[in-house]
């Protein structure tokens, strides 16, 4: 059979993105403080834009009135073309007036290594190559403060006794932090006690010979085994919990961790107003200047066409900025309207909310509410939280209403927060306390919900 070429011709419906809605949809995404570096990044590039500050606005709608009537025809109505379909309703979280801007100080830190080394070339009195013994050790410390490395091995790295590596490990040892250079838990304990309590204290012996009977909370067993009472054991127990199983941890340079609301929900008379945290957002607006070079065929060729983009790209992203701001408020008011009860009684009166809920409410796709709710925060009354906090499964109660599961662990915190802690409270018996609350749930939640609130189980909880 001889194969053979033909040209056909066929229609076919198929979507395809608009490159300015996947722009829209980057811009919906971003949080307030990237949004604001990416508004400037458009000023510097696109000559069309310009910031306009609220005296400019009002200067330039007073010349706009005093124009002449046979010009205005000429005039495009820039508000009606960007607005149109747009509620401009909104109120800013700030009025521009009297802003004052605090300049972040840098603060110089030093890390874990290099905060021993200063200390090991500082001191004195060390035997040959016990310097070079001590920065290979130093060397090998995790960013927790523990030795990673066998001093076997150190000591053939080196080619040295490993004699002379325990001598320099104890130098290291005496170092700040207290309990750095420890090969395990149990020594980095032993270290911090020895320095606080000293070594004849009931911690040090507590944790020399039953640190893992002390790590199981056998409590009981350990006073029996050293003739004293569970109390006693207790209390120790409770002082060797206020040291620090990391020491390293307080030199890591960890970022400060800000937060910028990006809405804010105020109560004003009973109500609760809704308004965007956008005051230091740059005002965006089409240049006077270029939009009237433009008319005046100021730009030929290659210059008008590329004119032409900058101007259409100026006035879509104007257009865009003010669709994310209405759909921020749209979203944000569905919440505060589902989730009332929480903003009046707090976390416990939180209720099941799915993203499809808000979506299906102001007629928008799922996936757009869930752009809106990325890495947004919402200040209010009850607190800063992160929008998504408002979403969240259900459990079903007796009524055959729906509480949130996050606000059933709330209720389970609070529960074993005013327990007896000589008496407390099983999975099962929370399970009970439930039901009687009306709130249906299996005991194997009660126990997911607890672990993953970083609660121990009532055995670990006990106290004598």
């Amino acid at each position: 059979m001889a194969l053979k070429q033909q040209l056909a011709i066929s229609q076919k419906q198929e979507m395809r993105m608009n490159p300015r809605l996947y722009q829209a949809m980057d811009l919906l995404y971003l949080p307030l403080l990237e949004l604001e570096q990416h508004l400037k990044q458009e000023l510097t590039a696109n000559p069309f834009l310009e910031m306009s500050e609220p005296e400019e606005e009002f200067a330039d709608q007073e010349e706009e009135a005093e124009e002449p009537e046979e010009e205005e025809e000429d005039e495009i109505d820039w508000e009606e073309v960007l607005l149109d379909g747009f509620d401009s309703g909104y109120r800013s979280g700030s009025n521009h007036e009297d802003i004052e801007s605090y300049e972040r100080v840098p603060q110089t830190s030093v890390d874990l290594w290099s905060h021993l080394l200063q200390q090991l070339h500082q001191s004195n009195g060390y035997a040959d190559g016990e310097v070079q013994i001590a920065e290979e050790i130093i060397g090998n410390i995790n960013e927790d403060g523990f030795l990673t490395c066998p001093l076997e091995d150190i000591a053939e790295s080196i080619s040295v006794p490993t004699d002379q590596v325990e001598r320099a490990l104890k130098r290291v040892q005496s170092f700040d932090p207290t309990g750095v250079a420890a090969r395990d838990l149990r020594e980095c304990l032993l270290l911090q006690i020895a320095e606080r309590m000293g070594t004849d204290s009931l911690a040090y012996r507590i944790v020399d010979l039953y640190f893992e009977e002390l790590s199981t909370h056998k409590y009981h067993d350990i006073a029996r085994a050293m003739g004293i009472t569970p109390v006693e054991v207790q209390d120790a127990a409770d002082e060797i919990a206020m040291l620090n199983p990391k020491p390293g941890r307080k030199y890591v340079d960890l970022p400060p961790n800000y937060v910028t609301p990006d809405i804010v929900v105020e109560e004003v008379d009973g109500e609760f107003v809704v308004t965007l945290n956008d005051g230091n957002l740059p005002r965006l607006r089409i240049s006077n200047t270029y939009q009237q070079l433009a008319r005046n065929g100021e730009f030929k060729g290659r210059a008008k066409e590329f004119a032409q983009s900058k101007l259409n790209s100026a006035n879509w992203i104007i257009q865009a900025i003010e669709q994310r701001r209405q759909t921020m408020l749209k979203v944000m008011y569905v919440i505060l309207d589902r989730q009332r009860e929480f903003f009046d009684g707090g976390i416990r009166f939180l209720r099941p909310l799915t993203l499809k809920e808000v979506a299906d409410e102001i007629g928008m796709h799922e996936s757009t509410v869930s752009r809106v709710t990325n890495e947004k925060f919402v200040q209010s009354p009850r607190g800063v939280f992160r929008l998504k906090f408002f979403f969240s499964s259900g459990l079903s109660t007796e009524e055959g209403e729906s509480v949130s599961a996050r606000g059933v662990k709330a209720r389970i915190s609070e529960m074993i927060h005013e327990e007896d802690p000589r008496k407390p409270l099983t999975d099962q018996q929370i399970v009970e306390l439930l039901h009687g609350e009306g709130v249906n749930i299996a005991r194997r939640t009660v126990q997911k919900y607890r672990d993953q609130l970083g609660i121990l189980s009532s055995r670990y909880r006990k106290r004598v």
